[in-house]
């Protein structure tokens, strides 16, 4: 067997080191034998390659892949810290189909844990999620399978860890591991505070035998720290970090007033596929609508479409049916398309970390890509505004919880797991609330761990058979009206006698020949028969009481959560703004000193690279074009920038600029340049 060892681990290239325990042997393992012994049998009983070729399809990992994997299988608590794009997932999935029991997913996005789940799904391993919306019975029975052995892998929302009803049934599960995705949340200095992450360390005291793994993207060096601290890290765990630079991708700011335009000539001089990110969803579709009018194809995303829409989109710029994907920060989270060669974003990202993930997402087979972000002054103030407004004042937080639990008329010590529609308007109304300051106030709310707020998704919808198959028979023989709706169920949905199941009743209609409406009304008579469990989709938001109701004199709202929360947002904030506006260095070394790699090479290839290898440098030949070309018309920069498509624009920009300045060349009433 492989030995496997994190010493000596300074002598290896950064991108391969690996920083934590001593080496592992039986001997130093802080594992108790049998422990030790049983990871060592689950580690010998399947090899990770030949999970890897069964359900992936690959031959061999990615760099630290392997020993991320062989560091669990021996029972060590691994942190993980691999790029955007690195392959986290497979660090875990493949230890726990290696393993004899549950793998346990903590992860905060819901659109991220319903992707993995279909993707596990495709590949014939049982997986399931629980999300905050998801109804007692469902979650009732997706614990019952977990107990029982038939979900291999469970992805559940942090939130569900403070839940008596999850709880209970954990402590009766097999679990082999604990994944922690996303890890930086855990951190009260991560990006993305949310207390409940504190309560996974507790988890461990009723599986003592299973170790943890967090995995992120994103982490400075206090975080790590806050990381390990808060998951009760054991002496013996491992420490796995890539490096962050990516030589093949080329970092480009720049301020400029025409931003749709410049846009326009960075997608027509690159070409390929690409993203355009912007801060609303009114403007996807705008700057969609502007880049087709210019000749290029476009669709636009946002989470406020419906699924289809949004899954129709994805699906033609991933098989490069449209060129560019103009989105908000929902569209990314799971895309894995290699050949994008530019992402473009025309608003300023609130933070480094989230800059860092959506640039990241082009070049991911290696070839020269470019992450180009475009400001102007209203820009700058704007970062500044949106972090105020961000965060209310206390006596608002807590006029809003009255005003949420007075409109749904939830009684104080009840609600907890009740569930409503967010209806954001009639609520602004009753109490006289801005809608930005009811969000606001509700998002710091649910950090606190008194509501949940869903992602906002049009759900399948969903139903689950709640009796065994002989009394579904008899039932078919006493109500033969229902047989032919009964029959088509089964025909069409497998497994919902031990799940709940997607259906589409458009789908049944066409098969019974009757409308949708029929199709529902029989699917609800059903329901109420208790022969089924419907659940039809939902198309609003929705709120969640995640705790019982209390009285607002009662309503203790965490100094420290909030002062962390906001100190950490305007440190993000001001270190997103430096590196907007620096003028020398390296956009890279810039990039991963904020996450703690200091001794980076500069990359050489982003716009402050360039500028300072350009400086001094005399350029006749540039001089020589640009008067040619003004020689035969006036022109606009924007025209004489068309015309020399290889050429950087900072180089002729600052060449006309010269022009200007030694009154060889003219400025007229429409800004054109002439000789």
């Amino acid at each position: 067997m492989r030995e496997y060892s994190s010493v000596g681990s300074e002598h290896l290239p950064y991108k391969q080191r690996v920083i934590g325990s001593n080496p592992i042997t039986p001997t130093q393992t802080s594992r108790s034998d049998s422990c030790w012994f049983f990871h060592l049998y689950c580690y010998l009983l399947v090899a990770p390659q030949e999970i890897l070729k069964k359900y992936w399809g690959y031959d061999s990992f990615r760099p630290l892949q392997e020993e991320i994997i062989h560091s669990i299988l021996l029972g060590h608590d691994t942190l993980v810290l691999l790029p955007t794009g690195g392959g986290k997932s497979i660090c875990y999935q493949i230890p726990a189909l290696a393993m004899e029991g549950l793998c346990l997913v903590v992860s905060p996005l819901i659109s991220l844990m319903k992707d993995q789940v279909q993707q596990l799904t495709s590949r014939h391993i049982k997986a399931a999620c629980l999300v905050s919306g998801t109804s007692s019975i469902e979650q009732e029975i997706i614990l019952n399978n977990c107990i029982y052995g038939k979900v291999k892998m469970l992805y559940v929302s942090p939130e569900r860890l403070q839940q008596r009803l999850f709880l209970a049934h954990f402590k009766q599960m097999k679990v082999s591991m604990i994944a922690v995705d996303e890890a930086h949340c855990i951190s009260q200095w991560g990006y993305d505070f949310r207390p409940p992450y504190l309560e996974i360390a507790r988890l461990r005291a009723y599986h003592p035998q299973a170790p943890v793994m967090a995995l992120t993207a994103t982490a400075t060096p206090v975080v790590v720290q806050d990381i390990m601290r808060h998951l009760d890290f054991r002496p013996s765990h491992n420490f796995f970090q890539s490096s962050f630079m990516r030589e093949n991708l080329s970092y480009m700011v720049f301020r400029e007033a025409d931003k749709l335009g410049r846009m326009l000539r960075v997608i027509n001089k690159t070409g390929g596929s690409g993203i355009v990110y912007v801060r609303n969803r009114r403007r996807t579709k705008e700057v969609a609508e502007f880049l087709s009018q210019n000749g290029i194809s476009a669709a636009y995303y946002h989470a406020g479409l419906d699924t289809k829409t949004r899954d129709l989109a994805q699906a033609r710029w991933m098989k490069d049916d449209v060129g560019v994907m103009v989105a908000t920060n929902a569209f990314g989270m799971g895309i894995d398309k290699p050949d994008v060669r530019f992402v473009i974003h025309l608003d300023i990202p609130p933070s480094i970390e989230a800059y860092f993930q959506e640039a990241g997402r082009a070049g991911r087979d290696g070839k020269r890509a470019y992450a180009v972000l475009l400001f102007d002054q209203p820009d700058l103030e704007l970062l500044h505004q949106l972090h105020n407004s961000t965060y209310p004042s206390r006596q608002l937080i807590a006029n809003v919880y009255r005003a949420l639990s007075n409109y749904y008329q939830v009684p104080i010590g009840s609600g907890e797991g009740c569930q409503f529609d967010f209806d954001l308007d009639g609520i602004c109304s009753v109490y006289h609330l801005g809608v930005l300051d009811l969000y606001n106030a509700a998002k710091f709310l649910e950090c606190e761990g008194l509501i949940a707020l869903p992602e906002r998704e049009e759900s399948e919808s969903k139903l689950y058979i709640n009796i065994d198959r002989d009394a579904l028979y008899r039932f078919q023989l006493d109500q033969p009206r229902y047989s032919d709706l009964v029959a088509i169920l089964l025909r069409l949905y497998g497994g919902v006698f031990s799940e709940f199941v997607p259906i589409s009743e458009r789908l049944i209609a066409s098969r019974l020949m009757v409308s949708e409406e029929q199709v529902r009304k029989f699917l609800l008579h059903l329901d109420a028969l208790k022969v089924i469990v419907y659940m039809p989709k939902k198309l609003k938001p929705q709120i969640i009481f995640t705790s019982p109701r209390i009285n607002e004199k009662d309503l203790y709202l965490s100094d420290q959560n909030y002062k962390n929360l906001e100190r950490c947002a305007y440190d993000r904030m001001a270190s997103m703004e430096r590196y907007v506006l620096a003028e020398e260095g390296c956009r890279s070394q810039l990039l991963l000193s904020y996450f703690g790699e200091e001794d980076s090479a500069s990359c050489r290839c982003c716009d402050l690279c360039i500028t300072e290898h350009n400086k001094g440098k005399e350029q006749p030949n540039l001089r020589r074009m640009i008067l040619d070309l003004l020689a035969s018309a006036p022109m606009s920069g924007d025209q004489l920038l068309q015309y020399l498509p290889q050429l950087d624009e900072r180089d002729v920009r600052a060449v006309l600029r010269q022009l200007v300045d030694e009154r060889v060349v003219a400025i007229n009433e429409l800004l054109e340049f002439s000789i």
